[in-house]
């Protein structure tokens, strides 16, 4: 059998495996690889005499006639998001999205979408980009939408069972009792004499660069209280980046990468668990897992703490549980606590510095409150005045609207049987949607005016100005809804304990004497899931 007599099965062969595909997409690339690898020789094999030159031609045709009908049915008005507007590239392929992630700039793009096309962007073959206020009750609320697929790369396949950023329905709901019980008023203040500590061991670091002129990374040591504060508290301590000044074990560069990466596999999540049995491609995964593996031994070791911390109630050690928590459960809600909490608050921390180095007067103003409160620095480290804060908690508040730190996050799933009406408009099943956090906090329909502008005044005003809109509703920096962050409210107060205390006790400016290479920071900052940052160079001086 000549080759052109091939040309007609392999297109068939390739319409055929759309069709499967379609229907039932693949949970990893290794299997539907190795079937697409050997589709075309066996077809060859099953027709005429198997030869290499007639493999490679009918493969050619196999994989174009895929490809064709993949692309075609994508971009045809008979696909169900059709009517959703969005560029060409994101319709056909979710590459699109992974180039976004690796060039770190997804937020800025999808930011110039919406301001082109409105409250619904197409941005993936299956997935929708939603900034109406009332998509965020529907999608997040009460009766809103599951996980989807994006979330299953943060998964740790290799353990047998998933973190509280993973779990659904009665699940979730179990473990995140526990973890309510562990972020309760009452264990929040066993919390501060743990955070105390860390923030008094940076505050003497500090004493030693005004002292002597050093130049500070303001973000990375911020990284750094934050990374040893998570650790106490999931782990029981161990780690010790603010008295070595350094990450020295490279954990916390490992976690940056992982995180990139999930992010990555999350855009196109049927590869991740290929990855994660590839020699070489999982050598970041399996570092993690040494990490927390020791860490969770570590701290089993040591048993009970001075101070009750975070694992005290993963573990259930007072005793509220029928059924007690697993270790292996309490791993996994550890490392998702120190990845978590301690990237997100460094990159608060950091930026709402960078606002008050950009603002002279605002900071000027906030200062002068820090004063008024803690007229003795000594009393800093509590939070008994914190409520008095209002303007600086106004500015943590302008800060983290203007840049959530995670910028436009997952996305959750239409459920399959039934279109949903969102903001009056009918999504199909198995749609994911995304409710870009830094897009819908910087829209005029939301914050007006200046919504780009660091106004932490606005708060303060509350929308009583005339034609001043603060829709309060929409913000997403903790997420929202019954699956929101479950520790809001520790890092409100560590957010508030680190940044008085450093206001008390330090002025702090930009290395380079005009400030233009720090007043131009954030345009360092990346969209990784959460926020990457560039160095932030600062002199400090004793007040």
């Amino acid at each position: 059998m000549s080759s052109n007599q091939l040309v007609l099965p392999a297109v068939l062969l390739g319409l055929a495996n759309h069709a499967m595909f379609h229907h039932y997409p693949p949970k990893n690339a290794h299997y539907p690889l190795l079937a697409l690898a050997l589709q075309p020789p066996l077809l060859v094999f099953a027709r005429s005499t198997l030869s290499f030159g007639s493999v490679i031609t009918t493969g050619a045709i196999f994989l174009a006639s895929l490809t064709a009908s993949i692309v075609a049915y994508r971009l045809s008005p008979w696909h169900p998001l059709a009517h959703i507007p969005g560029p060409m590239l994101a319709k056909v392929s979710k590459l699109w999205g992974v180039s976004l992630l690796i060039r770190g700039n997804r937020h800025l793009v999808l930011k110039k979408l919406h301001e082109k096309h409105g409250d619904f962007v197409r941005i993936g073959p299956n997935e929708v980009s939603v900034v109406h206020a009332e998509a965020i009750r529907s999608v997040l609320g009460t009766s809103g939408f599951q996980k989807g697929p994006f979330y299953e790369p943060f998964s740790d396949p290799q353990l047998p069972t998933k973190s509280l950023l993973n779990l659904r329905s009665d699940a979730h709901a179990n473990r995140r009792k526990i973890w309510n019980r562990g972020m309760s008023t009452d264990s929040l203040k066993d919390y501060e004499g743990i955070l105390a500590k860390r923030i008094s061991i940076m505050l003497s670091q500090f004493d030693k660069f005004a002292n002597e002129g050093t130049k500070v990374d303001l973000s990375a040591w911020c990284s750094y209280l934050t990374f040893d504060f998570m650790g106490d508290m999931a782990f029981g301590g161990g780690f010790e980046m603010l008295r070595d000044g350094e990450d020295r074990d490279g954990i916390f560069s490992i976690i940056k990468i992982g995180i990139k990466a999930t992010a990555i596999f999350a855009q196109i999540p049927w590869i991740a668990p290929t990855v994660d049995i590839t020699p070489g491609l999982n050598d970041v995964m399996n570092r993690l897992r040494r990490f927390g593996l020791s860490s969770a031994q570590n701290r089993v070791k040591s048993g009970p703490k001075e101070h009750k911390d975070l694992w005290y109630h993963l573990m259930d050690e007072d005793g509220h549980e029928k059924v007690k928590p697993t270790l292996p459960e309490v791993l996994v809600d550890g490392i998702l606590a120190i990845v978590a909490g301690s990237d997100t608050s460094a990159f608060a921390l950091s930026y709402f510095f960078w606002c008050m180095m950009t603002n002279p007067a605002i900071y000027a103003r906030v200062k002068a409150e820090v004063d008024a409160v803690y007229p003795d620095p000594e009393s800093i480290l509590g939070s008994e005045k914190h409520g008095e804060l209002k303007f600086l908690t106004a500015c943590l508040q302008e800060s983290l609207r203007l840049f959530p730190p995670v910028p436009t996050g997952g996305a959750r799933e239409i459920p399959a049987g039934d279109a949903k009406l969102i903001a009056g408009k009918l999504i199909p099943e198995h749609t994911q949607v995304c409710l870009p956090a830094y897009v819908i906090h910087r829209s005029p329909k939301h914050f007006f005016p200046a919504p780009d502008k660091f106004d932490p005044d606005r708060w303060l005003r509350n929308g009583s100005a005339n034609s001043e809109i603060l829709n309060q509703g929409v913000l997403l920096t903790f997420s929202y809804g019954a699956a929101n962050c479950a520790a809001k409210h520790l890092a409100w107060r560590e957010l508030i304990m680190a940044t008085s205390a450093l206001v008390r006790r330090y002025d702090m400016r930009f290395v380079d004497p005009k400030g233009k290479a720090g007043a131009k920071w954030d345009e360092t900052l990346g969209d990784i899931y959460v926020t990457e940052t560039g160095k932030l160079m600062v002199e400090v001086s004793a007040r």
